[in-house]
């Protein structure tokens, strides 16, 4: 009995974490000559993409390691608005500035050095935003996380009502 139970527990939660964490599907399509391609999801949402001029790209459509930084501005994004409502704060306007360094002379060359500033509009108070702002780069936003954990020195500020 001990067999079959030690066989059948880990069986039944591979199959209860599976459905819990579905893989996403992306397909890439070449649309362009050279390097326009199109990333589509499971719901049919579009992003395009494209190398820089001076490696051979036409401006078709954001650069893939860019793409990563626009994750983390969205991701911390939902974060910070998701907690500041739980808060019963007012937010009419939300934008993140986001910069970064990539490695030098390296092959990858990951992102080495990025700031967000995220600038926040209403009525909110100063503690309760800047909470929010670290909860979310520090513990909840995926994409930061994975950012830290290849190396990256993740730095973040506040600005509220600029």
């Amino acid at each position: 009995m001990q067999i079959l139970k030690a066989l059948f527990i880990p069986l039944f939660f591979d199959i209860v974490l599976s459905k819990q964490l579905a893989m996403p599907q992306i397909v890439i399509t070449r649309v362009q000559e050279k390097f326009g391609f199109e990333a589509r999801d499971e719901s049919g949402n579009i992003i395009r993409m494209d190398s820089a001029k001076e490696s051979g790209g036409k401006n078709f459509g954001a650069r893939p390691m860019q793409l990563l930084l626009m994750g983390l501005g969205g991701c911390s994004g939902i974060d910070i608005v998701t907690i500041l409502e739980k808060q019963k704060q007012t937010i009419t306007g939300f934008q993140a500035i986001i910069s970064g360094e990539r490695q030098k002379d390296k092959i990858p060359s990951l992102w080495q050095n990025v700031k967000i500033t995220f600038m926040l509009k209403g009525d909110v108070e100063y503690d309760k935003a800047e909470r929010a702002c670290r909860l979310a780069m520090e513990k909840y936003c995926s994409v930061a996380e994975t950012l830290r954990l290849s190396g990256t020195n993740l730095t973040w500020e506040l600005q509220l009502n600029p």
